[in-house]
């Protein structure tokens, strides 16, 4: 039945004139675009990540030409069959350098593969025999065969009809090897993605996996490797060109070979590139959901291709997008994550959302290439997000466990939207989520850990680096070099929570039984109340009261000029601990293994006598003298250190 349709429609487009096919072809391509919608945004996300400098006008332009092209071919191919030599020579002629090579090859017989790509009117290529001047030698095709034996067998033997013998990919390697033998000629498609049977390679910077079959058989029989494609010239009307490809003889080589220059043809020329298939899935082996944050292929190819290329390592072209979480100690646990990622996967662009001022602190660690700030809240706030699609995400990763990050990475049409869901919750608009397994008690287990579990999920495939961060903040002018007489912090407050904050009293009584030595209390504005009374009645060279008088980018100097600091259970903990200050943890109500400090730095954390290694005791029931004997053997440690 499918033949019967075939042959049919086939029939009837031969004997349609061409004007009428030219307008059908422009009304159909407008009507792909619009009627199918995911294939319209992987074209211009391919584009986008093409040429990110093109204008956005120019990548809309070609997108609707390269549809229109697509249709055209498609006509052309049903009605091919049915259109006389004469007819299909009006359609298509030779390059007088592919004439030349033609009787260069009559001339000289010798193995040559060529690589052919989807430029429009790719399978007018079998018309070669028909168009040369002078009888070709022996000359294969590699193809993959249809589903249906019968539609399969009637594609096989129109395209056979001028003498191209047509190689199944799955059985007739064999012919291939022995056309070449026989100094014959092999052609192949060399630009589709190859799947997991492929090699890791870069095509226009982005990591996908290309054949190695036009490689391997230009080595072992030592082939001339050329491209071989058609040019459109006009509706139904295209000419065929032959490029010489250099080479190193390797398999490799020749594979990395044809990758560049597919990349110059398409990145030269406007007319290949709108003939090219750009909406298809040249770049998705590496987006399975389970290995999406590493790099994994049998053969990889990568490290060959950034040497031929004189680059040291991958572009970042996988764009990763990460809400971070909304609290500052959260953003900071997340931090030995991020830094995984960026190993794990080398080639990923990572940009992270989350509130304006965490800008500084990613900036600090070099974990990002782009900070995008979440906007005001309003009714423009989702607008944001929506605009954000034009941007092209190809993974979105959620922190946060709400229902307004889910939204918000819904609207920028990503198509792969992970986080983490909980036997009591349903994030429906997650495209993939880790669940949390009903044996994992968040209670007894660090949420660094539930983080890991969720990226490993998902692929991660690097170690998690604890180290704290080196240097200072380069544009402070504040010495951050911690020396005997650099002073203590001190953070006594707690906005979210007012019961994890220890009493006024006890930090007063900590300050006074150390006179001489200085010390800087930390704050948000809101905690100024709580610092004001600490630091009353002490000079205020010695006690020095920052509270909500610091940005982020002070407050990371500052802190790390202290020599020690004694904190509540606070994001500045948690940052100090990220730089590297040696701390006193006070944790009461609150949980430190699942909330403790993560990084690699001196830490102890001090917990009201009774209370449960997981939390819920009182925090003023933590004496001064317990805090001071604490604080007095941490600085004779740091002071035998020095």
């Amino acid at each position: 039945m499918l033949t019967i349709l075939l042959q049919t429609l086939g029939w009837t487009l031969a004997h349609t004139p061409e004007c009428v096919l030219r307008g059908a072809c422009g009304v159909l391509g407008e009507l792909m675009l619009l009627a199918l919608p995911r294939r319209r945004r992987l074209m211009f996300s391919n584009l986008d990540h093409a040429f990110p400098e093109r204008s956005r006008a120019w990548k809309s332009t070609l997108a609707r030409e390269c549809s229109r092209r697509l249709i055209e071919t498609g006509l052309l191919s049903l009605a091919s069959p049915f259109l006389s030599d004469r007819r299909l020579r009006e359609i298509a002629r030779l390059s007088p350098g592919t004439e030349a090579l033609a009787r260069d090859l009559q001339a000289r017989p010798r193995p040559v593969v060529f690589g052919t790509v989807h430029f429009a009117h790719w399978e007018a290529q079998t018309w070669y025999p028909l168009l040369s001047p002078v009888p070709l030698p022996e000359f294969g095709v590699i193809f993959r065969p249809l589903d249906n034996p019968s539609a399969n067998a009637f594609v096989t033997r129109t395209r056979e009809r001028f003498g191209m013998k047509l190689l199944s990919r799955k059985q007739g390697l064999q012919d291939a090897f022995r056309i070449l033998q026989r100094q014959g000629c092999v052609g192949l498609l060399f630009e589709q993605n190859a799947g997991l049977q492929g090699a890791l390679t870069t095509l226009f910077g982005r990591v996908c996996s290309t054949t190695e079959l036009g490689g391997l058989l230009a080595e072992k029989y030592g082939a001339e490797v050329r491209t071989f494609y058609p040019r459109r010239l006009g509706f139904w009307r295209v000419e065929f060109h032959s490029d010489a490809v250099a080479h190193d003889g390797t398999a490799a080589g020749v594979t990395l070979a044809l990758n560049r220059w597919l990349e110059s043809a398409l990145g030269g020329d406007d007319n290949l590139c709108a003939s090219w298939l750009w909406s298809h899935d040249r770049w998705r082996n590496q987006d399975m959901p389970a290995k999406r944050l590493r790099l994994e292929q049998k053969r990889d190819l990568l490290a060959v291709d950034l040497a031929a290329r004189g680059l040291a390592t991958l572009p970042r072209k996988t764009r990763v997008f990460v809400r971070l979480p909304n609290w500052l100690g959260d953003v900071v646990m997340a931090l030995p994550l991020l830094r995984a990622i960026r190993v794990s996967r080398p080639d990923a662009e990572l940009t992270l959302i989350g509130k304006p001022g965490f800008a500084p602190l990613v900036a600090d660690w070099d974990v990002c290439d782009r900070y995008e700030p979440l906007p005001a809240r309003g009714r423009a706030y989702f607008a944001h997000f929506w605009r954000l699609r034009t941007r092209y995400p190809d993974v979105y990763l959620l922190f946060t466990n709400s229902l307004r990050g889910d939204l918000e990475a819904w609207l920028t049409r990503c198509r792969q939207r992970f986080g983490i869901v909980r036997p009591d919750k349903k994030r429906p608009l997650l495209s993939h989520a880790y669940r949390v397994p009903a044996e994992f008690d968040e209670r007894t287990h660090h949420q660094l850990e539930l983080w890991e579990n969720f990226l490993r999920h998902f692929g991660l495939a690097a170690p998690l680096n604890r180290k704290p961060a080196e240097g200072a903040a380069p544009h402070i002018p504040h010495s951050a070099v911690r020396t005997p007489r650099s002073p203590i912090g001190l953070i006594a407050g707690s906005e979210n929570t007012p019961a994890k904050r220890w009493p006024v009293e006890h930090w007063r009584t900590l300050i006074a039984a150390r006179p001489g030595q200085s010390f800087v209390l930390f704050g948000t504005a809101g905690d100024r109340a709580i610092t004001d009374e600490i630091a009353r009645g002490f000079d205020p060279i010695l006690v020095e009261n920052l509270a909500g008088r610091t940005d982020l980018p002070t407050y990371i100097a500052r802190l790390r000029g202290c020599r020690l600091l004694v904190t509540n259970d606070t994001g500045g903990m948690h940052l100090a601990n990220a730089l590297g200050v040696p701390l006193i943890a006070l944790f009461g109500p609150t949980n430190p293994v699942r909330t403790g400090p993560v990084f690699a730095a001196p830490h102890v954390i001090l917990q009201p006598p009774g209370c449960a290694a997981t939390g819920g005791g009182n925090l003023a029931d933590l004496s001064p003298e317990a805090v001071l004997a604490e604080l007095g053997r941490q600085l004779d440690e740091a002071a035998a250190r020095v």
